[in-house]
């Protein structure tokens, strides 16, 4: 049996048991616990701070991990990186007040800095040849500055609106990073292979998002055009109609892209077109 590590609370945690439920793994949040087993897959859940999950996988005293990369590369514990898995998206940044008259990164030369990742802004500092004062500060670094504590800070930007609501202003983005599935390097045979089972069910997830599947009727002599028009993951399907000249044809589509798909079939003749919710792709 898998042993994987998430969030207990915040920004990743609701994301990751999605992503879990996706997968056809369904964990009781009625009755979540300190440690929780899920009936649809050999694997149980450990709910921790996000801060303890790199350091429990590099242990073995989980398998797996879904944690912020910002968490891998402070904590600096021998992980794995499994896959990248498209949520959480954040920076880590440096930022000042917004009445200061910000010009290059010298201006951090002899000034407090307060952060609570303090090893990726000395190992930054490091390589740009920054010589500043690196305070680090577990709560609330955005009101360091104001409260006389600190000249700037180093703290994970999302929006950007907490910043503003205190007072600062982003002058450097440093580390971008996202939810990531780390794992120990000492996994054994049996658990490697309910882990690449694991991966399979989430890129299977991951392709269906953001992805609709769109149906339509059309002309025979607009198929070409219409292939030039709609992606597919290998070739569009194409299935002759009753009626003699016409097919149907049927692909997936980003959906960012759905309307003007539609607007250029359209043109060409399409008609009866139907979309449908990709839940899942199984490549």
């Amino acid at each position: 049996m898998l042993r994987i590590a998430i969030q207990t609370k915040g920004r990743l945690n609701e994301e990751s048991v999605e992503l879990l439920k996706e997968a056809g793994i369904t964990v009781n949040e009625d009755k979540r616990k300190f440690l929780a087993k899920s009936a649809d897959f050999p694997i149980e859940v450990l709910f921790l701070r996000d801060d303890d999950i790199p350091q429990t996988v590099a242990m073995g005293a989980a398998d797996i991990g879904i944690v912020g990369y910002n968490e891998v590369k402070e904590r600096g514990f021998d992980v794995e990186i499994l896959k990248k898995l498209s949520f959480g998206a954040c920076r880590i940044s440096l930022a000042v007040p917004k009445n200061v008259d910000y010009n290059s990164l010298s201006y951090f030369n002899g000034k407090r800095i307060a952060t609570s990742y303090p090893n990726i802004l000395k190992e930054f500092f490091k390589e740009k040849g920054i010589n500043g004062e690196i305070h680090t500060i577990a709560g609330s670094v955005e009101i360091a500055p104001a409260a006389g504590l600190a000249d700037a800070i180093f703290d994970i930007v999302s929006s950007g609106s907490t910043l503003v609501s205190n007072g600062l202003k982003e002058v450097e983005k440093v580390l971008y990073s996202e939810a990531v599935l780390i794992g120990n390097r000492g996994l054994s045979a049996d658990k490697k292979a309910l882990v690449e089972k694991l991966l399979f069910r989430f890129e299977s997830v991951q392709m269906g998002r953001g992805k609709k599947y769109i149906l339509m009727n059309l002309p025979d002599s607009a198929v070409d055009e219409a292939i030039g028009i709609l992606p597919a993951l290998r070739s569009p399907t194409i299935m002759p109609l009753a009626q003699k000249g016409w097919c149907s044809m049927h692909s997936v589509v980003n959906e960012n892209e759905l309307w003007d798909k539609i607007d250029k079939l359209k043109e060409i003749g399409a008609e009866g077109i139907l979309i449908l919710n990709v839940e899942k792709i199984v490549a």
